[in-house]
Formats: structure tokens, sequence, C-alpha cells
């Protein structure tokens, strides 16, 4: 796979034709992965593109798979952000989630990682399940502000058909989320996270000055980007492509020679409708001259005309050229978005 991978990377050289400014290594669990396949991977890519000096690496890794030895591979190898799954710091939490790791490994995996030197981290929360109790939700927050956690990503607990923990749901071993609880602690959240010094870039993510994604950052900016591998996105400013998402028809494609990937060219109105989602999740929110440049007038005046009744009920602020949602108005921020779709 990694082999296939690598020569993915080569069929498909001239997809990105600029330097690159972030690698990105998830879409699994790739910390199971060897740092000689870490290597061959990054090694492979400094051939074919131009990577910039600074560029951000990040890994998405399991606290039960960090150890010592894996932390100085990594490091060794140029990967200089980590991405934990960290969840929550309770174990009844983990539980209820059916997650591998534990509470104590949880805390241990995050203070090896600063110990080896890695002070770019980023960790998972989850909130809305319901073993958290607000209290609990704040502890969590207040453990990734002890640990000195520059970046958190917060997500309301989603339940993926086909999982255990469907599965668990729908047998009544366990209960199930309740959305008033998750739309209390996504407010509960923002706040908490403004007092311990955390700017809210993004509905889902909070970062101290200087630590913001610049991975996820160029998604919601709508740069082009590359992904390898099985059920990898790729997008180039105008289509989006995806893999197949089955191994073995991936390795059989990429051996002789072919990209197993299908491709959606995107209208002009497709792409305004996902610059007015993805721009409206964010903390400078969407920007009006920008539509009318890259679209025309009209829309833009079609824009800021849907905007108003959101205005007036306090869920979004119109402010310099800009559409903002307001701490409110991110409770309903797809919603929103939809609304002002053409």
């Amino acid at each position: 796979m990694i082999k296939a991978i690598c020569k993915e990377a080569e069929l498909r050289q001239q997809y990105i034709n600029e330097a690159i400014g972030t690698i990105y290594f998830g879409g699994g669990t790739p910390s199971l992965l060897e740092t000689t396949d870490l290597q061959l991977q990054i090694e492979t890519l400094r051939k074919l593109f131009t990577i910039e000096a600074q560029a951000e690496i990040t890994l998405e890794a399991n606290p039960d798979d960090i150890t010592a030895e894996k932390l100085t591979g990594w490091k060794s190898v140029g990967i200089n952000r980590l991405s934990i799954g960290v969840q929550s710091f309770f174990e009844e939490d983990l539980q209820w989630m059916n997650r591998a790791h534990n509470a104590k490994q949880a805390l241990h995996s995050i203070q090896l990682a600063q110990k080896h030197g890695f002070d770019n981290i980023t960790i998972d929360l989850i909130y809305g399940t319901p073993t958290l109790t607000d209290a609990k939700w704040k502890q969590n927050l207040e453990s990734a502000f002890e640990l000195n956690i520059p970046h958190l990503s917060c997500y309301a607990l989603t339940v993926e058909p086909k999982t255990a923990l469907e599965k668990m749901i729908a047998t009544h071993k366990i209960a199930a989320a309740d959305a008033d609880q998750q739309s209390r602690q996504f407010e509960l959240l923002m706040h908490w996270s403004a007092v311990l010094g955390y700017e809210h870039y993004e509905i889902s993510n909070f970062a101290k000055p200087g630590f913001r994604s610049k991975h996820n950052s160029s998604y919601w900016l709508g740069k082009p980007y590359l992904g390898l591998g099985p059920s990898a996105h790729s997008f180039n400013g105008s289509s989006r492509q995806w893999n197949i998402s089955n191994n073995a028809l991936y390795l059989k494609s990429i051996d002789q020679n072919i990209v197993p990937a299908e491709t959606e060219e995107l209208t002009l109105t497709q792409q305004l409708n996902e610059y007015i989602m993805t721009a409206l999740r964010t903390r400078e929110g969407l920007k009006l001259s920008l539509v009318k440049h890259k679209w025309d007038e009209n829309k833009m005046n079609a824009v800021e005309q849907a905007s108003k009744k959101f205005i007036e009920q306090g869920l979004m602020l119109s402010k310099e050229d800009h559409l903002i949602l307001t701490r409110r108005g991110k409770l309903f921020a797809d919603g929103i978005a939809a609304e002002l779709f053409f």
C-alpha cells in the first residue's frame, strides 16, 4: 500500500503546480505505520513536488499508539505537528465511545509528545455524549489548557452508520446522544475557550494565537489539494476527484498505472455555494467583494439581501465587507448557509 501511494504521487505529479505548504497523514490510523513507511512517503513527495522549507507536516495519532520510540522516529522524518485523538480525559466517556485507549493513556500521550519536543499539538474532544456533564466538559477544556495544548478540534458526537456504537444505541445497551445537551455544550465551549485564550477561528476549531491549522485552513480558503490513497479526495480549484475505497482494486489499478478515481466538474454556482458554506464557518466570514469579483455583482447583492433576516435575528453581523455568524448563529451555520445558496 505504501509503495502504491508513492506511485500514485508520481502518476499525479502535475495535479499541483505550486509549492506545497502542508502535508497531512490522516484518513485512518497512520500512527500504526513504521517510521520507514512515513519516511518513504515524505522523501517521495520531496522528490516530486516543491515542499516549502517551513511546511506543516501533521500526523494523526491514537493515544495508545504513541511511544517514545515512535515520537523520536516521527521527529526524525520531519513530522512537526501531531493530531491526537483524545476525545475525553474521562474514563466513562471513552468507554461509552468504545475507544481503544483509556484516560491515563490520553494524558500520558500528550505529556510524552511534549517531552519529545512536539509543541504544535492539536487534540480532538467530543461533547454531547450521555456520560458528559457540563461540569466534566469544562474540566476537559481546562485539562487541555493546563497541558498547554495550542489547538483544539471539538465535535458534537456523531453516530456513524454500521458502527459498534450505532448497534449498542439501537439495542438500548447505551443511551443515545441528546441534541439539546449538544447545543448547550457547544455554547459553553465557545464561552470557556474564549476565557482560556483560544481563538474560535472555525466552527469546530480553536487555536492559541499562531497555532491555526494551516492544512485545514487551506480547505476553508478553497486552495487546491491532492489526496493520495484509497478514498482520498482532491480538489484543483474547479473539479473534485475521489479515489475508490476498495484497497484491492486500488492496488491493482495503481500497478497498471491507472489512478482509480471519479471526477466531478464544479459549475460556477456549485463553487459559489461551497464558498458560502466554508466561509461562513470561519471567524473572518464571507467576503462580499470576493463574491462580486469571482462571480458577479448580482450574486453579491442576492447574498447580501438573503442575509438581512439573519442579521435582524442576531444570528449574523455585517462588518466591513464581511458577513460573519454571531456566537448564536454558529449553532445554525449549516441551515443559514443553505438559505444563502443559489
